[in-house]
């Protein structure tokens, strides 16, 4: 299935800055093949605090192999026109980027 605005907005509206999605849901959600090469990584939690912390679940993982929803958020904005970079500079954490890019879509 091609990306078009609409799948866009509604892959965006999934995105909170915070979550990493797996490879396999990122293709059930139709996430071109060439994003996924580009921004899957494998992420290693950390144990200082249970925010550095990754889960599966309820159960807690050493390392995650996918894709942050906050990247995700970053390349759909791109695709939509949104001018990522100067919010980058204005947002303080990724969930609040993430919203700065669906604001800036809703404001058109």
């Amino acid at each position: 299935m091609p990306l078009n605005r609409l799948r866009a907005l509604t892959l965006l509206s999934e995105c909170n800055g915070d979550d990493i999605w797996s490879l396999d849901h990122c293709r059930r959600r139709g996430i071109p093949e060439t994003w996924i090469e580009e921004l899957a990584d494998c992420y290693e939690s950390g144990f200082e605090n249970d925010h550095q912390t990754i889960y599966v679940g309820e159960t807690a993982v050493n390392q995650y192999h996918g894709i942050r929803d906050v990247d995700l958020a970053i390349k759909l904005g791109e695709f939509l026109n949104v001018d990522v970079e100067t919010l980058r500079g204005t947002t303080a954490s990724r969930s609040r980027l993430v919203l700065a890019i669906r604001q800036a879509i809703e404001e058109g």
